[in-house]
């Protein structure tokens, strides 16, 4: 897939740069926030290829690319002509928004500001999850400078939480990030923290200021930038512009600081304490119905994005307790999914949906289950439901022993191992063998309505469906010889699995390789026959008086030049030698228009060869042996 292309494609789709506010990514989406969501195409988005799904929740509008998120965020705002994010860094307004309902609008708030942190606290986390195994295993010693180098590695971005979320928020609520740092250090400044530290009686001007610890805390910093943000913005707006340099972020910090501290730190401290305690207080007295409610409806969570939510508890819980029982449900929900992908693997008759359900499935016990879910078992849907009900069970059992994390840190997945590391890890481990199983078990039995196999793939099919002009081939069922194939183009040789295209690099349409071309013709690799020509004149089908079927694809994705830049020389039904000139093709001009002019030179009918030799050359000349395809 063509990342700059799509990335084109989604711009558009999306109702154009003027529609777009805001836009992030997460692991296998793009969150956009939108100033007008009716703007967006959904259907045709849905559609597009590289995109596997779309949702609108919270307000935001996901796009859901998979593992090639960043390559196709990075290319999307390189298209744009300003940062889609600029109004949040500098502090100015941004645009028009649409109107949100309350609830929406915490859910976007949330994943807005924890969205770009992850890979913060998740490397720190990690890293916490790594000394404590070497703790455990007695590789490090506690008293050891080496262990309190790693540990202050790990635990620094936790400590220092405030700080990070206030450059976060900021930037969410479109004011000034490097306020929100200022309001996050200054009440994690060493003198405030040991003042606050013994609980003797402190005030500011008389007031009283409640004794609170606000290391690793999340709710009291979201708070005070929130707050933070319209005083921001009522201050310049009554401020001259000359002075607003000095007086908008003076002011602002004279005014939220103490009130962090007197009000919104004590009150923040009880909705987070009061949430752990909620959470901590359902496991202890309903541990298997918590398991299995929540184990069997994070998937669901995790589809709309609502899953963010839950991450201000988590880190609170961890904070606060030492443990959290959360992480480890969602981590049997993630290997659910994988163990649903993997059962249809083990299921289907079709290779090449065998194929994509192992990969995913691989990938979601990994942590990302995004290719999984709507790659694989929603699109089979009974695969889905028994993931939800392998998640429930587990997540009853593990609940059950009150299995919890320690650190948070990595995705959900295997990476995410040392998050569990504790006197609960044999009954975490066990719940998570148990959601692979259970969930590729019942997928198995349940079934799914399988996609039957295609039939053997002609050179008729290309990448893209395109109209041609063509000719029957009629060959008589004889014994298949070796073909040699020579090349039809002057350039390098690569291997299929560098064509951007799935269908060219899975090597679905056939075995072979590609070429990239250093000159603009094409002649013909074998003796035989002309039997289609794309109207767009990209793609030459041929067969060989022996039987071969052969394609040449010239470009990816040049069907949308609908014939421009193209030359045919030949037509169906032409009969050709080795050497024939077929296609002449202007290649900087391709090149120019935005297109890769790499060319896939491959057998199509290889259910009548055994492999591909190659004649192992990295560059290749017209009519130099290319490969041979074995009978």
């Amino acid at each position: 897939m063509d990342k700059q292309q799509l990335s084109k494609d989604i711009l558009k789709l999306v109702g154009g740069e003027e529609n777009v506010d805001q836009v992030t990514h997460c692991m296998t989406r793009l969150r956009f926030n939108l100033n007008d969501n009716k703007k967006a195409d959904k259907e045709t988005l849905k559609n597009t290829p590289g995109v596997m799904g779309v949702m609108e929740n919270g307000g935001q509008f996901q796009v859901i690319i998979g593992n090639d998120v960043p390559k196709v965020y990075n290319a999307l705002v390189g298209n744009m002509s300003k940062s889609p994010n600029a109004d949040a860094s500098s502090g100015a307004a941004s645009g028009n928004k649409q109107k949100k309902n309350p609830i929406s609008a915490v859910f976007d708030f949330i994943s807005g500001v924890f969205t770009p942190i992850l890979p913060a606290i998740t490397g720190a986390g990690m890293i916490k999850g790594i000394v404590a195994l070497l703790l455990t295993f007695g590789w490090i010693n506690a008293e050891s400078s080496t262990y309190i180098i790693l540990s202050a590695i790990g635990d620094g971005a936790f400590y220092f939480l405030p700080i990070i979320l206030g450059i976060s928020t900021a930037r969410k609520l479109g004011s000034n990030m490097y306020i929100g740092a200022a309001i996050g250090a200054s009440v994690m400044h060493p003198t405030i923290t040991a003042l606050l530290a013994p609980g003797e009686n402190v005030s500011f001007i008389g007031l009283p200021v409640v004794a609170a610890t606000y290391a690793s805390s999340v709710i009291p910093i979201l708070i005070a930038v929130w707050l933070a943000s319209y005083v921001e913005k009522a201050i310049d707006k009554v401020t001259h512009a000359s002075l607003k340099l000095i007086i908008v972020p003076t002011v602002t910090l004279l005014i939220i600081v103490p009130v962090m501290m007197i009000a919104v730190g004590p009150l923040g401290v009880i909705i987070g304490n009061g949430l752990t305690d909620g959470i901590n207080w359902l496991f202890n007295n309903a541990g298997l119905f918590a398991g299995l409610l929540v184990g069997g409806t994070f998937s669901l969570l995790i589809i709309t994005g609502m899953h963010y939510a839950l991450v201000p508890i988590m880190i609170g819980s961890i904070a606060t307790l030492g443990f959290d029982y959360l992480i480890p449900l969602m981590m049997i929900a993630n290997f659910a999914q994988a163990g649903s992908a993997l059962g249809v693997s083990f299921k289907s008759k079709n290779k090449q949906i065998k194929s994509l359900s192992a990969s995913t499935g691989v990938t979601a016990l990994m942590g990302i289950t995004e290719p999984a879910m709507y790659g694989v078992n929603m699109r089979f849907k009974k695969p889905f439901v028994a993931a939800l009900i392998g998640g429930a069970i587990s997540g009853a059992f593990i609940s059950f022993f009150q299995t919890k994390a320690y650190v948070i840190g990595g995705l959900a997945g295997l990476s995410g191992i040392p998050m569990i590391i504790g006197p609960t890890f044999v009954y975490a481990m066990i719940g998570i063998v148990l959601a692979v199983v259970i969930s590729a078990v019942l997928t198995y039995i349940l079934g799914f309505e399988d996609v039957p196999e295609a039939a053997p793939t002609s050179a008729t099919e290309t990448a893209t469906p395109v109209s041609t002009t063509s000719v029957p081939v009629v060959t008589e069922e004889t014994q298949a010889q070796d073909e040699q194939v020579f090349s039809p183009i002057t350039g390098e040789v690569r291997p299929l699995s560098e064509v951007p295209d799935p269908a060219f690099s899975e090597e679905i349409m056939g075995k072979g390789f590609a070429i990239q071309p250093t000159e603009g013709r094409v002649v013909s690799p074998i003796n035989g026959t002309v039997f289609s020509l794309s109207k767009s004149g990209h793609a030459i089908g041929l067969v060989s008086d022996t039987g071969a079927e052969m394609l040449i694809h010239i470009g990816i994705d040049t069907v949308k030049l609908k014939g421009q830049f193209f030359s045919p020389k030949v037509q169906a039904g032409t009969k050709v030698s080795v050497g024939d000139v077929l296609m002449e093709f202007d290649r900087e001009e391709i090149e120019k228009a935005g297109y890769t002019t790499i060319t896939p030179v491959i057998i199509t009918n290889m259910h009548q060869y055994t492999s591909i030799e190659s004649a192992g050359r990295t560059t290749v000349k017209e009519q130099e042996l290319l490969f041979t395809a074995k009978a």
